[in-house]
């Protein structure tokens, strides 16, 4: 056990991973998972913005914001309109880098829910990132919102660049 401790320690201090420090800024188009958020939308988008901190060569942690606004499904159901649905997660943000071009993460906090009705809850969004060029991910994610009666759940393809910060001024 202190063998595997002492491993991923060295891990940690002399990775050969790229963690990524500095401001990002990402979009993405997602796809309702769940009864209850694919009968309020059919599809949302996403901005995301945030900085992370390199702890080391594989750890990052750091803050992010986003806005997401999800589509409302058009039902034929005597001419009533669903509302747009729409939040603002506020969330801690942790990446790990096994790799070079490999990142797997969590974004974990709170969504502001903006539209009415919507009250917002718990947010949560694990995600898978692939690192291609210096600077540019693509991501895979899921998005988890508890807000009480009708939880929302999608699936999101996005993209996200950072802006490097010079780290020896």
């Amino acid at each position: 056990m202190k063998r595997i401790l002492l491993f991923l320690f060295a891990l940690g201090l002399f990775g050969s991973a790229a963690a990524q420090q500095g401001f990002k800024l990402g979009f993405h188009g997602s796809l309702p998972v769940s009864s209850e958020t694919n009968n309020a939308v059919s599809l949302a988008l996403g901005l995301d913005t945030g900085y992370l901190f390199a702890l080391g060569e594989v750890v990052d942690l750091g803050a992010m914001a986003g806005f997401i606004h999800g589509f409302p499904e058009k039902f034929d159901v005597g001419g009533i309109d669903l509302p747009s649905v729409q939040f603002v997660p506020l969330a801690a943000s942790a990446r790990v880098w096994p790799s070079n071009s490999f990142s797997f993460g969590v974004d974990l906090g709170y969504a502001l829910g903006l539209s009415e009705g919507n009250d917002g809850g718990l947010y949560y969004k694990p995600i898978l990132g692939y690192l291609f060029g210096t600077q540019t991910e693509i991501n895979l994610s899921y998005t988890g919102i508890e807000t009480g009666d009708a939880p929302w759940s999608t699936v999101n393809f996005g993209i996200l660049y950072t802006f490097p910060e010079d780290r020896f001024h």
